[in-house]
């Protein structure tokens, strides 16, 4: 017997132990276990869920340790998908261990068994890579030691692609840094052929591509129109218990999500909202409860994607299209693995490319923003990210992101306490940006066409894919002609309108000073802070939130605040359990909406029998839009302003105030102005708004 069929029998054998006693290897999986442990080459695997992937580094990994090489580290997104990683090479006797942001009180332990080698697998997260200890002390001996490099969910690396990840970009130089013949694994199951060939140029010209058809046999799909949000929400509500077994209900936003959980909940259905805001422990439990089918459906954001892992997801259910086929494919991807049918329904809504809008807003910024960012580090040297905000006007979100692409591209490097500019020589890509930009745009209208296509569905998103092998699947509701009936009883939409019309949420209100102002630190003093307030909606909502975002787009006219808000106003107003009620009203001064300001607060003030107490005011103009929250304090505490006639009229009052404003998007002009107010006698400043932005 050769030595490729000796070790192909004990690969075998070690698929048996993972999967069961009649599973065997596919030819793809051999080539690929192959190439790592006898050929120690690069491997780049494109398969579908469900077809194996974390089988090929599990047996290459049990192969070579049995040859005396060391650990497998395995570069993995999510904590979710870590966890699913390690629960399955337990069953294949192969002992893994994570270092996450949730567990460094095992850190040290963990880098010591690596150096003793009594680990096979070490899980790490793409960030992990560049955090200063790990980076300097950990990863050279990880580089020089390691038996085998895997990249899971590598479309990450690309920016092409739809969930791109600038520390997945590290890897490139991780990859120059191993010493001679260390394997590479790298696997994806949503890759077209430009993201494919992008992740093999970065893992070196002689990557071997295993790229195979895409066909999920058990995904039946379709598409259901409803004219409006009551319509999709009721629809839901009349046909969740018709599906099969459990599932996910994927949502845009944050707010939807908990929205939609809300409103099946009062229905009878046992579900659970999930996204990034969700508590880690809470986010553990509702995965539990899903996978032992405890609840109908996770209602969820994309937070819940890459990796999990329940095989007998019966279906898939999209309240709003993603903004691209390829990540549409990968999330309704997650059922069906184990079942022989699973149902994939997608219930588009009018206010979809609003939503896609908003997120292309935060994409890299401009050159001057990201050159001021160069000049900041350049003449401060080592900054926090905090520190950063003070000086440029960014998001923390988008500055952070945008940070980890110059550290890719060697123009900053994170170090202890901050980040420090390299005074390496950058280009800004513009022409790259712009290209990215465009195949955005393009993943848009294909999505949309999707919608509208009387083709098969299955075979439409497989060609988005680039699969040459996509055909008919002939299960869809084109093919077949059975399309699910957007009928839902009038009872069930006056329902869901109730529910989704129900006016109010509750903002928090500061209690920190942002970090890097000079003379403001801490907390805020109580005798100067806001009580909690309220807003009719937010703007990511799918009921007043579609109304609100018309009423408050950049370019809509400006006007008296519509009857129909003003009633919703109202009503929060008469839901508000507040200790004291107010006294008096007072406006923030608006420079896009001066008159949907000024009215609301008048009418308010009639009719809740309030004093109309006047408008705050600007000492130099208006302090226009900044996106991170110190430079939007320096800015308000620079124009916003007290009249005289108002700061008398307030401590005449002598009571609570609501100060009431158009929208709320960082809080820190509400926060000011409640300042300004309790500083002039205000006892208490009851904020009061239309929107909050999410």
């Amino acid at each position: 017997m050769s030595e490729e069929q000796m070790l192909r029998e004990e690969a075998e054998e070690r698929l048996r132990a993972l999967a069961g006693e009649h599973a065997r290897l596919r030819e793809d999986q051999w080539a690929a276990i192959k190439a790592l442990v006898m050929d120690r080459s690069r491997v780049l695997v494109v398969q579908r869920t469900g077809w194996g992937k974390s089988a090929v580094y599990f047996i290459a990994t049990a192969l070579l340790r049995e040859l005396g090489e060391g650990p497998t580290v395995i570069v993995s997104p999510l904590l979710a998908l870590m966890r699913n990683q390690i629960a399955a090479a337990e069953r294949a006797g192969i002992n893994a261990v994570t270092i996450n942001s949730a567990n460094p009180e095992d850190w040290e332990q963990i880098y010591n068994q690596v150096a003793e080698g009594t680990i096979d697998v070490l899980l790490v997260s793409p960030e992990r890579l560049n955090n200063p200890d790990f980076r300097d002390q950990v990863l050279p001996e990880l580089a020089e030691s390691a038996g085998l490099i895997v990249v899971d969910e590598a479309h990450c690396i690309s920016d092409w692609g739809h969930d791109f990840r600038p520390d997945y970009r590290r890897l490139r130089t991780l990859f120059e840094e191993l010493s001679e013949g260390v394997p590479i694994l790298a696997t994806t199951a949503t890759a077209n052929a430009r993201v494919t060939r992008d992740v093999a140029e970065q893992m070196g010209e002689e990557t071997l591509v295993l790229r195979g058809a895409l066909e999920r046999e058990s995904l039946h799909l379709g598409v259901v129109r409803l004219r409006g949000a009551e319509q999709r929400l009721a629809w839901l509500a009349q046909t969740l218990h018709e599906l099969p077994g459990s599932g996910i209900i994927y949502t845009l936003t944050v707010a939807a999500a908990q929205e939609i959980a809300a409103y099946l909940r009062e229905q009878g259905h046992e579900v659970a909202a999930y996204s990034g805001q969700t508590e880690q422990a809470e986010r553990l439990a509702a995965e539990q409860a899903l996978l032992d089918n405890k609840i109908k459906a996770l209602v969820a954001t994309s937070a819940l994607g890459m990796g999990y892992d329940k095989p007998d997801l019966g279906f898939v259910i999209h309240i709003g299209a993603p903004p691209s086929p390829v990540a549409y494919y990968q999330q309704v991807g997650r059922a069906g693995r184990g079942v022989e049918r699973a149902e994939v329904i997608l219930l588009p809504g009018a206010e979809d490319r609003e939503i896609w809008a908003y997120f292309a807003s935060l994409a890299f910024p401009s050159e001057p923003v990201v050159r001021s960012v160069l000049a900041a580090l350049e003449e401060g040297g080592v900054l926090s990210t905090a520190a950063l905000e003070n000086r440029v006007d960014l998001s923390r979100s988008r500055l952070e992101t945008m940070l980890k692409v110059l550290d890719v591209d060697g123009a900053v490097r994170r170090v202890k306490g901050g980040w420090e500019a390299t005074g390496e020589p950058w280009d800004y890509d513009a022409d790259r940006y712009a290209r990215v930009a465009a195949e955005r745009e393009s993943e848009q209208k294909a999505m949309l066409d999707y919608l509208d296509t009387t083709g098969c569905r299955e075979e439409f998103l497989r060609h988005r894919l680039d699969d040459d092998a996509a055909k008919p699947c002939g299960r869809c509701d084109n093919c077949t002609g059975a399309h699910r009936s957007p009928e839902v009883e009038a009872r069930a939409v006056e329902r869901a309108a109730e529910r989704l019309q129900r006016p109010g949420v509750e903002i928090e209100a500061r209690k920190q000073w942002p970090t890097g102002l000079t003379d403001l630190k801490g907390r805020i003093k109580p005798e100067l802070g806001a009580e909690p307030g309220r807003v009719l909606g937010r703007l990511t909502d799918i009921g007043w939130g579609n109304r609100l975002r018309g009423l408050l787009a950049d370019g809509a006219p400006d006007g008296p605040i519509p009857d129909d808000v003003f009633a919703a106003v109202i009503k929060v107003l008469s839901s508000w359990e507040w200790s004291q009620r107010p006294v008096g009203v007072v406006a923030v001064p608006s420079g896009s909406r001066p008159q949907l300001v000024r009215s609301l607060a008048e009418r308010l003030a009639q009719v809740g029998r309030l004093s109309y107490l006047g408008d705050l005011g600007y000492r130099s103009g208006r302090p226009g839009r900044q996106f991170n929250s110190a430079q939007r304090v320096q800015a308000i505490r620079s124009t916003l302003a007290m009249p005289a006639a108002l700061g008398a009229a307030v401590a005449a009052a002598g009571g609570p105030v609501l100060l009431v404003d158009d929208r709320v998007d960082t809080g820190w002009t509400m926060t000011l102005g409640a300042a300004m107010l309790r500083h002039a006698g205000a006892p208490a400043v009851l904020p009061l708004a239309l929107a909050v932005t999410s």
